[in-house]
């Protein structure tokens, strides 16, 4: 659930244009060709220009296939300096479409000022040659939002999820094909790479938001002669397991949880009654009782306590959401599960009109199992939820039926190997300064993850925010724009955590 939810809010109700495609170029036949491809922008709106490049299905095997990749950039307004590649987070988030549609926002005002920000489809996602698995909304609909025969937490709902999950795992392979086996970070920082080369760069300038640390952490293992200036906010930590991450991530939105239920209960007209930890047991007694009620939105689907879970969840992203959350509790106590299933919808990318804005949902699945440990652990599913629900009281269990139940028995039966070799440190050796920037309360990747990565990185540099939501930078604290506005425009490093 590293998803890129906060994304999702933004870019809500918004059109999606296609990115300007160039003509059809020859694929070329080996790694050298695909960095000497020639590359012609296009204006696509005010102070910004598209283009689509190609890279190779398999950088092991250059000459089989080539995908399109779709690259915007907002030009620098003063003198440049350079380029800046930015990723928003997922697996499934969207670069494109965030630095489209931020404008002059992209970014602090000296930094768009002097760089051009460029933001790309990752391999799989968005106008990049995309994965597919189900064809018709109503069967995305009946995936995230069905309900089963037997209930949760038994070994009839897990053989219906494995038989729901396999079907879904042979449309993906059916409907995308080779791309599928090749949605690793290892081949995305590949493809940064290539990128960084045809936009003229001798140095790759980063800006990453949550699983987008992965993706530059990997591309400094890869490339750390090429790491220019470095910024990975909310940061994944690397080297933790696939099920640890999980389990340490429900921890987190059960912590920030516990700091909206403070918030409400010093508030007014808050649903919840007593103190917090009393309140926080009305949220769980919500979780434990909302499947008997099957309660019905107006277009007929039917309130599990998997889509509450994702309700509540996609409105921890950011501090401003809370007092959404303390609608939508209001509301689910009168019966009405309408702003639950809007909060939902948002977390899922899904339209009002009941079609998706993307494909974010298969490519979160895909790419885990292209990098992930699933299908190697030996432990029961229904054994893992226990022990998530122990870790994280509050959330955690009914948290995962929608996320790490799906990605257990998904990845189990996914149709193609793990994806390239992945490193196994992440020193960077011989990189410039990285910064890593770590919220106390982040919910969803929890301070603990920057700490690590900023320790694994022989450069890294830990800037710690007091406070709560999931990234930082660009949103109004000054101690921490000031301090990443310097180090991309100045190249100033801090001698040591502002501690914000």
């Amino acid at each position: 659930m590293v998803a890129a939810a906060a994304v999702a809010a933004l870019l809500a109700g918004c059109q999606f244009f296609p990115a300007v495609q160039q003509t059809a170029l020859p694929v070329p036949t080996d790694k050298d060709g695909y960095y000497a491809q020639p590359v012609v922008w296009k204006d696509c709106g005010d102070s910004q220009q598209c283009t689509t490049v190609i890279a190779p299905v398999n950088w092991d095997s250059p000459a089989d296939g080539a995908i399109d990749l779709a690259l915007v950039k907002h030009l620098a307004s003063g003198t440049k300096q350079g380029s800046l590649l930015l990723n928003p987070g997922g697996p499934g988030g969207s670069g494109w479409d965030y630095v489209y549609y931020s404008g002059d926002s992209v970014a602090g005002p000296s930094v768009v000022d002097a760089f051009d920000v460029v933001g790309w489809d990752p391999r799989g996602v968005g106008q990049s040659t995309g994965v597919e698995c189900y064809t018709d909304p109503k069967q995305k609909d009946e995936q995230l939002y069905g309900t089963f025969d037997s209930p949760y937490d038994t070994e009839g709902w897990i053989d219906e999820l494995t038989a729901e999950m396999e079907d879904f795992a042979a449309a993906c392979k059916a409907n995308t094909g080779e791309l599928l086996g090749n949605l690793d970070a290892a081949s995305n920082a590949k493809d940064m790479d290539m990128i960084r080369a045809l936009l003229g760069d001798e140095k790759l300038n980063y800006l990453g938001y949550s699983y987008g640390t992965y993706f530059g952490a990997v591309y400094a293992e890869l490339f750390p002669q090429n790491v220019g200036r470095f910024v990975l906010d909310g940061a994944v930590d690397p080297l933790q397991s696939d099920f640890e991450s999980l389990k340490y991530q429900m921890a987190g939105f059960d912590s920030g949880l516990r700091a909206y239920m403070q918030s409400c209960l010093d508030g007014g007209d808050c649903p919840f009654t007593g103190d917090v930890d009393t309140a926080l047991g009305q949220v769980r007694n919500a979780l434990d009782t909302v499947d008997a009620q099957k309660l019905v939105n107006f277009d007929g689907r039917v309130l599990d306590s998997a889509t509450l879970a994702t309700a509540i969840i996609e409105n921890l992203y950011s501090e401003s959401y809370w007092a959404d959350l303390t609608q939508m509790f209001t509301e689910l106590k009168q019966g009405d599960p309408t702003l639950t299933f809007t909060s939902a919808d948002y977390y899922n990318q899904r339209g009002q009109n009941g079609t998706y804005d993307s494909n974010s949902n298969d490519v979160y699945i895909a790419a885990t199992c292209a990098d992930g440990d699933f299908r190697t652990d030996d432990a029961s599913t229904l054994d893992r939820i226990a022990e998530i629900d122990a870790f994280a009281p509050i959330l955690g269990k009914y948290a995962t039926y929608d996320d790490f139940a799906v990605l257990d028995t998904a990845c189990t039966h996914w149709p193609y190997p793990r994806g390239a070799d992945l490193p196994r440190t992440f020193e960077a050796k011989g990189a410039g300064p990285i910064l890593v920037i770590g919220t106390s309360n982040d919910p969803a990747t929890p301070y603990a993850s920057s700490v690590s990565l900023a320790k694994q990185l022989s450069s890294g540099v830990l800037i710690s925010y007091e406070g709560e939501g999931h990234t930082v930078y660009n949103q109004g604290v000054s101690c921490i724009d000031d301090v990443v506005d310097a180090y991309f425009t100045q190249g100033t490093v801090p001698s040591s955590d502002p501690m914000c």
